[in-house]
């Protein structure tokens, strides 16, 4: 498909892609649109930054505004007809920007309930009806254990980003949501890597869904270049003064492996003159966010942050990722690689190399990296 517009969209839908620019769709979602539009489940496995949200928002959007439409609007409280479940409530916030960029027109109502935020927050944000609910898997329990939010009328699920939420052992939470939400309803996960536990719980709970597996999952994008560095002598700081030298039009991301790293590398800079801010966890939440939204906004050019913002978050101004300190895995490494040269654009990676990184660098070369 060349164009959203080949798809039977709604008007209201394909009006605010027009405007929002978005006019050719990505693999995941040239391949899963047509099978969800259709109310099929579907599993799909993606690189990351291939567009995998609006691959199931659309489709979710354009069921529940049918609904709507036909007489068959949404009038009870806590009772929503559409949820995503998340990892965490970072990526909540993000899928919920996405949500609301299309609600403008079609007037359905988003909601979040996400761990990390007050519960009085999430109590109040479902207090009345709503057609999406968003919400990581312990919270949503909670909200349900309350009788504040039922599944009685639920006809899509979504787990997005499911390769974390079983990294934070949610899966037992998301086995007793389902054990509560009617039979007969339309399932989606999707996920950057196919892991051991992602594919067990594809065979369990997914094993009518079609599989679409994109042809660059596990791979880099095309768009991304890729600069191996041999760190001198053990010195790191005098390289990246080296590299933080080159104009580029965006933002540097510079990852570390333990918080340790970053607040010591956080330090070095400011000391040298540089701004720049840091995004983990163990940090003030508030903190944290307001780090990551002067990143987003533009106002901070560099931000240092663990794996904690290789998941899932999209910051569409990133230009260049530093590995100062490479990861040890490879799926670690394309969550990091993937924050940049998202949905088409240009970015570049720069890998701070030293012999013990040399087993990494070597499986990059197989996946063109290297």
């Amino acid at each position: 498909m060349s164009s959203f517009h080949g798809f039977e969209l709604l008007p209201s839908l394909l009006a605010t892609l027009d405007e929002l620019g978005f006019d050719t769709p990505t693999e995941i979602q040239d391949r899963t649109l047509p099978l969800l539009l259709k109310r099929e489940s579907v599993v799909g496995v993606a690189e990351t930054g291939s567009g995998k949200t609006l691959a199931y928002a659309l489709p979710m959007l354009q069921l529940l505004k049918l609904l709507e439409d036909g007489g068959d609007a949404v009038s009870e409280v806590g009772r929503p007809r559409g949820l995503v479940l998340v990892p965490s409530s970072d990526l909540g916030e993000q899928v919920a920007k996405a949500f609301k960029l299309f609600t403008h027109d079609t007037r359905l109502r988003v909601r979040s309930a996400v761990g990390g935020t007050a519960m009085k927050i999430a109590r109040k944000n479902v207090a009345g009806p709503f057609e999406i609910l968003l919400a990581t898997p312990g919270r949503l329990e909670q909200l349900m254990q309350l009788n504040l939010v039922s599944l009685s009328d639920l006809r899509v699920l979504v787990l997005d980003e499911a390769d974390q939420i079983l990294d934070q052992g949610f899966l037992p939470g998301i086995k007793r949501v389902l054990k509560k939400s009617p039979a007969e309803k339309q399932m989606a996960l999707f996920t950057a890597t196919a892991s051991d536990a992602v594919q067990n719980l594809i065979g369990e709970m997914f094993s009518d869904a079609e599989l679409i597996e994109t042809v660059g999952r596990h791979r880099l994008v095309s768009t991304l270049v890729t600069e191996n560095l041999t760190v001198p002598n053990g010195k790191r700081f005098p390289l990246l003064e080296e590299v933080l030298a080159r104009p580029i039009d965006g933002g540097t991301l510079i990852f570390g492996n333990t918080r340790e790293q970053c607040d010591k590398l956080a330090g070095e800079l400011g000391e040298n003159g540089y701004s720049c801010a840091i995004y983990r966890g163990d940090m003030d939440k508030k903190e944290r966010r307001q780090n990551l939204a002067d990143f987003r906004e533009g106002t901070l050019e560099i931000l240092i942050s663990t794996e904690l913002a290789a998941r899932g978050l999209d910051v569409e101004n990133v230009d260049r990722v530093i590995n100062y300190h490479l990861p040890k895995e490879m799926k670690n490494y394309l969550h990091r690689a993937g924050r940049t040269a998202r949905a088409g654009r240009k970015g570049t990676v720069i890998n701070f190399v030293t012999d013990r990184d040399q087993n990494l660098i070597k499986r990059l070369d197989t996946i063109g990296g290297g």
